[in-house]
């Protein structure tokens, strides 16, 4: 891939389970905070399974769209949108009513200091839509932040491990998850809990940080030693099919890459690929921020885009200085502060 079409392209592209399960779904589906990294891919790799299983289903899209021209882009791809601010309740009200509900809106970076409006965002605004959505099914974005560090030979937290989530961005996102399973009880509402770490794709995330770092010399801070990814195609895939696993109360996956990737292998795959010998800075710690795929594998199989074939086309799109994001994930923080 050389070109952002070409990525977007490929990002848009259904398998042949997305394009069973989608038919298989009934009713019209609702992305809510469709404006961040995945919601642009997740709303066309909709779209475009809905042609190729020739079922009659609409995308619609909410967010504040303080990016120019993504609603347009939307648009021209078939996408309903709805410039709205979800806090606003009366905004919240008039979207249309859907059967099916992906809910990925949400902060993280820029908590410190403004920790009031993560709160609203992350455990506030989750009461709203389940109100307004208590008719709908709901597959509900969170993060693997929720987990505490665990030991790296255990292989990472397991849905059945106990949440103890580290700051106040991991603290909130809990906060999300606990009020809208209050209201799955309440309501009887279909829910599932996305519990995401991390995605990437060619303009952001843990690799495409790792190579740059590589590229341009810099030291690598490998204190965390470890993470967990998984293509952002892959993930948006789990993320539509997962309305076809909705339960009360929510049933819960883990959702990112079947490996427990050593950051300092991975910088020396980038370094063989760019040439470049990586410097390393601190010393791998015996734990980590990792999630444990396991479940999420079993229901949907594994993510078909393999890490060697990411850190090719990362490689390749570095060495091109393709266009990249500055939206940095902060994997290597410890102590829970965004």
């Amino acid at each position: 891939m050389k070109t952002v079409q070409e990525l977007e392209a490929k990002l848009a592209q259904p398998s042949e389970a997305l394009i069973k399960d989608i038919a298989a779904i009934d009713g019209d589906i609702m992305l809510l905070g469709i404006g961040g990294k995945m919601g642009p891919s997740l709303a066309r790799l909709a779209m475009n399974a809905i042609k190729e299983a020739g079922v009659d289903k609409k995308v619609y899209g909410a967010s504040r769209f303080s990016s120019g021209g993504l609603r347009e882009e939307l648009e021209a791809d078939g996408v309903t949108t709805f410039p709205v601010d979800l806090l606003n309740d009366e905004q919240l009200k008039a979207l249309p009513d859907v059967k099916n509900v992906i809910y990925m809106a949400g902060n993280k970076f820029g908590t410190t200091g403004n920790e009031h409006f993560t709160w609203a965002m992350n455990s506030y605004l989750p009461g709203r839509v389940a109100e307004k959505y208590r008719d709908s099914r709901i597959v509900v974005f969170s993060t693997g932040n929720v987990y505490p560090i665990t030991p790296v030979y255990q292989g990472g937290a397991t849905e059945l491990t106990p949440p103890a989530a580290v700051g106040e961005y991991g603290q909130s996102s809990l906060g999300r998850e606990r009020v809208f399973t209050h209201f799955s009880h309440k309501y009887d509402i279909p829910m599932a809990i996305y519990r995401l770490n991390y995605a990437i794709d060619l303009r952001y995330g843990v690799l495409l940080e790792i190579a740059k770092s590589v590229k341009a010399g810099k030291p690598i801070d490998i204190t965390m030693g470890h993470a967990n990814c998984i293509w952002q195609g892959d993930a948006n895939e789990m993320a539509i099919r997962m309305l076809n696993a909705c339960s009360t109360p929510p049933t819960i996956f883990n959702v990112t890459g079947p490996e427990t990737l050593s950051l300092r292998w991975v910088a020396n795959e980038f370094g063989s690929r760019l040439g470049i010998e990586p410097i390393f800075e601190g010393k791998e710690s015996d734990t980590a921020l990792l999630s444990n795929s396991a479940k999420a594998s079993k229901q949907f199989g594994y993510p078909k885009v393999s890490i060697l074939e990411m850190i090719d086309w990362i490689s390749e799109w570095v060495e091109a200085d393709g266009h990249t994001w500055n939206k940095p994930t902060h994997f290597q923080e410890r102590e829970g502060k965004f």
